[in-house]
């Protein structure tokens, strides 16, 4: 009897093992082979192991600063904050001017997979778009860090390693395309909001002119709204764009709007009003 009950297991285990690897093989192999070359893209793995150190110095990250002075950075998180400025300014700016030239829709584009200059220079910066997402980790790094733990909620951390996996499999598939936009409204809003982190780092003296953070949420939530919109418009369409990416982008986009949501309710609205009782 312990035979016969272990034999099927075995075989399942098999057949799911199997399953697992033909998935990965194909995962890997139906890529857009021209960004395939190109770092972190071909294999899911690396992103995975930086997910995964990102997630152990999350975890451990305030027990190894408990005792520790905490780091000032300053000139650090300068050149930081601007350096992603700049990148930020350069990728809006790739994608505005590679989708006009290339005369994109707005509402559907499909693909271009083709090795045209033009269809190669939108899958570059999306991967510029993609790598910037892994830059953007060490915001949390410089957190733990400074002893800002406070600033390590569950929406920071969900949306920073989310947003890698999510721009892998962008940079795999559909280097193009109608994911531009969400790649270009993205950027210009981190313009402003690492120009923010920038000019923060200076101090009192300038931090009491920063009155407009408040804004940078409703300017992150219209983003959110506005990419709902286009997703969800081509999934009601016939467009010629994977559902299956618009529908995971849709529902990705309802989680960003749900939490960012409770985040401006919390700092905005319920705290000011507790501070007043």
């Amino acid at each position: 009897m312990i035979r016969e009950s272990t034999a099927p297991k075995v075989s399942t285990m098999g057949s799911m093992w199997e399953a697992a690897t033909d998935f990965y093989s194909w995962a890997l192999h139906n890529g857009d082979p021209r960004t395939d070359p190109w770092l972190l893209v071909y294999s899911p793995v690396p992103v995975i192991l930086i997910f995964a150190v990102y997630l152990v110095l999350v975890a451990l990250g305030p027990r190894l600063m408990d005792k520790r002075e905490a780091f000032t950075l300053r000139s650090v998180l300068l050149i930081y904050n601007l350096a992603l400025v700049g990148l930020s300014a350069y990728m809006f700016y790739e994608f505005l001017v590679t989708s006009v030239l290339a005369g994109y829709s707005y509402l559907c584009q499909p693909v271009d997979y083709t090795d045209s200059q033009l269809g190669l220079r939108m899958a570059r910066v999306c991967w510029w778009f993609f790598f910037s997402k892994v830059i953007e980790l060490l915001d949390t790094i410089f957190f733990i860090m400074r002893k800002k733990f406070n600033q390590i909620s569950f929406l920071h951390v969900y949306h920073h390693a989310t947003m890698i996996f999510n721009w892998w499999a962008g940079v795999k598939y559909v280097a193009g395309g109608q994911a531009f936009f969400i790649g270009m409204l993205n950027s210009f809003v981190h313009i402003f909001m690492y120009l923010y982190y920038g000019l923060a780092v200076l101090g009192p003296k300038v931090q009491k002119y920063l009155w407009w953070k408040r804004y940078l949420t409703l300017l992150q939530l219209t983003q959110f709204g506005a990419i709902a919109l286009h997703s969800g418009y081509n999934l009601v369409t016939d467009c010629p764009f994977p559902d299956g990416f618009n529908a995971a982008v849709f529902a990705y986009i309802v989680s960003l709007i749900i939490l960012f949501l409770n985040f401006y309710y919390q700092t905005y609205l319920r705290r000011p009003r507790e501070k007043k009782l």
